[in-house]
């Protein structure tokens, strides 16, 4: 039907330069964080193009830096490589 839209969720992995802290991990609280000696990689499911820009927004407030952001495969999504 026009006008009606399905929501699915969809896995991306954000990547933020640094090692963000965890009061600002704490803006995040619905994704895995993994943090590593020269980026914080954020994992998880996204349901909406509306929830995704408001990620964006939220690391600009932070201030932190993207690095790159993509859409993962679900079982991409659950290994945090660490």
């Amino acid at each position: 039907m026009v006008g009606q839209s399905h929501s699915v969720a969809t896995s991306y992995e954000i990547r933020i330069r640094g090692k963000v802290g965890s009061s600002a991990l704490a803006s995040f609280e619905d994704m895995e964080a993994a943090i590593r000696p020269a980026e914080t990689v954020l994992r998880g499911e996204v349901t909406d193009q509306a929830q995704l820009h408001g990620l964006l927004e939220r690391i600009q407030l932070l201030g932190l830096e993207l690095i790159e952001i993509r859409r993962v495969s679900p079982t991409d999504a659950h290994e945090t490589g660490t």
